[in-house]
């Protein structure tokens, strides 16, 4: 498996040209195809109330989709020449009239990768919801990397932790994340607390994943970590102890309506996230 196209969420945000660099660098290092993708936060049902009659000032919604429009296809003309500075070979823009959640999930999934951003309370995107990053990962059923915004990064992926806890959504973003563990030079498996969690890892914990993933020709270290504090945090503490510039991780949470309701896991990574995170439902 390789990745093949790779879609980034591109908006007028101050943390969208770190997003780009990631972006950028991945398509020219697995010769992929690069989508940057803007969404207008048009949504379709907008559409479907004007056709019945609900909005009564249709030219005044016109214009004020105009504007949006306008707005995004100057967000697109900024990713082109993003991507041709960093000469990629392939690359597209695309204008999604949705809010970014609902968008991006459903072009992610005609993609090998999703590239997008923590959401950033002091400069939410106007078609950006905060369960914006979560939503995607939940929707799209790819593997999506979750950028953080306060922080800019140099080499990504040559120091990877892996948080294992041998459940189908942590198995999911192994399998998302094999293209960059191969090319990984360090490689961490951490398994928390495996003396609470019964049989789940077997005799061993760890050595499964450890196995599976060395026939992929993946070398790991496995970490049996006991920690008194929640989760969440102690993964962001260890990342920060073994130099990690990438955490791989299953995302946890059950959808009600448009929400995703992240589990606490989930949650402590997507707030304070200090490096790339790539997930998985």
């Amino acid at each position: 498996m390789s990745y093949k196209t790779i879609l980034v969420h591109v908006d007028a945000t101050a943390a969208c040209k770190d997003r780009l660099q990631i972006a950028t660098a991945l398509a020219n290092d697995f010769e992929a195809h690069l989508i940057g993708a803007v969404a207008t936060g048009v949504s379709r049902f907008i559409y479907q109330s004007s056709i019945g009659g609900a909005i009564p000032d249709t030219a005044q919604l016109d214009s004020y989709i105009d504007q949006l429009r306008t707005t995004a296809r100057n967000t697109l003309d900024d990713f082109e020449s993003f991507a041709k500075g960093k000469l990629v070979s392939s690359y597209e823009s695309l204008l999604v009239d949705d809010e970014a959640g609902a968008g991006i999930g459903l072009r992610g999934q005609y993609s090998d990768l999703v590239v997008v951003g923590q959401f950033n309370p002091d400069e939410p995107g106007p078609a950006t919801l905060p369960d914006f990053a979560e939503y995607v990962v939940a929707s799209s059923g790819r593997p999506v990397l979750v950028v953080p915004y306060a922080s800019s990064h140099g080499a990504l992926g040559k120091r990877m932790l892996v948080a294992w806890d041998a459940s189908p959504n942590a198995s999911r973003a192994i399998a998302g994340a094999l293209p960059l563990l191969r090319k990984a030079a360090h490689v961490d498996i951490a398994v928390f607390n495996a003396d609470n969690q019964g049989i789940t890892h077997g005799e061993q914990p760890g050595a499964d994943i450890a196995l599976y993933l060395a026939r992929h020709r993946v070398n790991v270290n496995v970490l049996d970590v006991r920690s008194d504090i929640d989760i969440g945090n102690a993964l962001l503490s260890l990342a920060a102890d073994r130099n990690s510039d990438m955490i791989v991780m299953g995302c946890y949470g059950h959808s009600r309506f448009r929400e995703l309701l992240a589990g606490g896991v989930t949650r402590t990574i997507l707030q304070t996230m200090t490096v790339p995170v790539l997930m998985a439902h």
